[in-house]
């Protein structure tokens, strides 16, 4: 069943309005691997019975990522660029294509191929059906280490576990989102974003498409251990406070553990005549203790550096550069930051 939210009427003749749809694609430093994504993605998208646009984020990138999209845009007027003023990060450069994104849908997609354009029309299937968000979900994930495997399925595993929110395994990006679903994605003002677990977050009808994921076409993940780190504490301290929980039974174990320590030795000594307990006793339990409280400590700063960051309420990001696309929209259909 067609998704009545999506099909607007020409109400003097009755006859439905050609669908539209928005490709998002941020990118940072992917000048290898530009040409060959448009190539795979306009065969794809000029099959579809559906007007487009390819709206690239350009991520403040360093090479000449930016000079081979205009290159791209002087040769299709279907291709929209977004240069934003420095590298604000993935999460912030996908929030900012769906702020402009003009068609009934959007589908955000990585430029490194390794999620493949040829997928479309399977989420275009679904979301005709009726499906509100159409997320890709990894089978196989070639050119990945063993340990960067492992690491993702703990994380999703750990998430999932603490978080009221249930995310997806194996799943990244690489999405389909309707018309209602990308205004209530804008409609959320939090300046950490972490988007798969907002993309879950809001509902709606969703589905699952499975596939085999590629390995980069060109070049090297902008991905790194420490990145990744960072972004799964993003990812934790954005849906629960699980954590801070954790930190405050942590205390109370340790608190009862000390008490019950210090009764033992009050004992002890009293049956015993042992005055002295013994210095590396006593340095285990105080450096036992210390532990803890650091670690509660650097807890509460996470959530802590978190509202700062949020009750400085600045924009997430400014734009240096916005060429759109000829894709014609109806008027108060999106609303552009």
């Amino acid at each position: 069943m067609l998704n009545k939210n999506f099909v607007n009427q020409n109400t003097s003749s009755q006859i439905p309005r050609r669908q539209s749809l928005s490709l998002v694609v941020p990118v940072y430093n992917e000048e290898e691997v530009i040409s060959e994504f448009y190539k795979r993605s306009i065969i794809v998208l000029e099959s579809l019975a559906m007007d487009y646009e390819i709206l690239f984020i350009n991520d403040g990138s360093k090479d000449k990522t930016l000079e081979k999209l205009k290159e791209l845009r002087d040769g299709n007027n279907n291709i929209a660029i977004i240069d934003l003023s420095r590298n604000f990060g993935k999460e912030v450069a996908m929030t900012s294509g769906l702020d402009y994104a003009k068609g009934d849908a959007a589908i955000i997609i990585d430029s490194d191929l390794q999620d493949p354009p040829e997928l479309i029309p399977k989420f275009i299937k679904y979301w005709h059906e009726g499906y509100d968000v159409v997320y890709a979900k990894r089978i196989t994930r070639a050119g990945e280490t063993t340990l960067k495997k492992l690491t993702a399925y703990l994380f999703y595993k750990t998430m999932n576990k603490v978080s009221q929110v249930a995310i997806p395994e194996d799943t990244g990006d690489f999405r389909l989102l309707s018309r209602r679903a990308i205004n209530s994605i804008k409609d959320l003002p939090e300046r950490n974003r972490f988007m798969k677990g907002l993309f879950t977050w809001i509902g709606y009808a969703q589905k699952e498409v499975t596939y085999n994921r590629d390995p980069r076409f060109s070049g090297e993940s902008k991905w790194g251990y420490w990145k990744l780190w960072n972004f799964a504490l993003e990812g934790i301290t954005s849906f629960t406070i699980a954590p801070l929980k954790l930190s405050t039974y942590a205390g109370l174990l340790t608190a009862i553990f000390a008490m019950s320590y210090g009764l033992f030795i009050i004992v002890k000594t009293l049956i015993y005549g042992d005055p002295v307990a013994g210095f590396p006793t006593l340095i285990t339990v105080v450096s036992l203790i210390g532990g803890v409280q650091l670690v509660a400590l650097g807890i509460i700063g996470e959530y802590l550096g978190r509202m700062f960051e949020e009750t400085k309420n600045r924009p997430l990001y400014f734009v240096n550069q916005y060429i759109s696309s000829e894709l014609s929209v109806e008027e108060n259909q999106i609303n552009q930051k």
